[in-house]
């Protein structure tokens, strides 16, 4: 799990004026965030989870080969900064998340036994249902 600051000497802001609610405040200030982080720079990242990152986020990377996250949400520059940096902790945790293996295990004993028990239970029930033809 990476912390923001270990992000942060690889990400760059940049601010523009977006749409949405704000009235005349739209207008005036530049409250869209668009983040840039440059994972390939990253220090703290060996090569393995850079390639897992390039491979997983292919979709999230603009021409420099950066991943670039956009929030025009909040009224707020600092908001929608906020909400940039959440948003890139998310994606990269969950492109350096590995699942665990799954591990192949057989029925035990009593649930084998049961499932026969049951199986002969419902045979027996539908013998009874029958209706003897002689």
């Amino acid at each position: 799990m990476l912390t923001l600051n270990e992000l942060l000497p690889n990400i760059t802001y940049k601010t523009s004026r977006s749409g949405g609610k704000g009235g005349q405040n739209v207008n005036k200030v530049s409250t869209k965030v668009e983040l840039n982080y440059d994972f390939r720079q990253s220090v703290f990242l060996n090569e393995d989870q850079k390639s897992s990152i390039a491979n997983k986020l292919v979709n999230r990377l603009n021409a420099k080969g950066a991943i670039q996250v956009v929030s025009q949400e909040s009224r707020g520059q600092l908001g929608n900064k906020e909400l940039c940096n959440q948003k890139l902790l998310q994606l990269i945790n969950s492109a350096l998340y590995i699942p665990k293996t799954r591990k192949p295990t057989k029925p035990g004993k009593a649930a084998v036994l049961k499932r026969l028990d049951n199986k002969r239970n419902q045979a027996l029930k539908k013998i009874d249902r029958r209706k003897d033809v002689l």
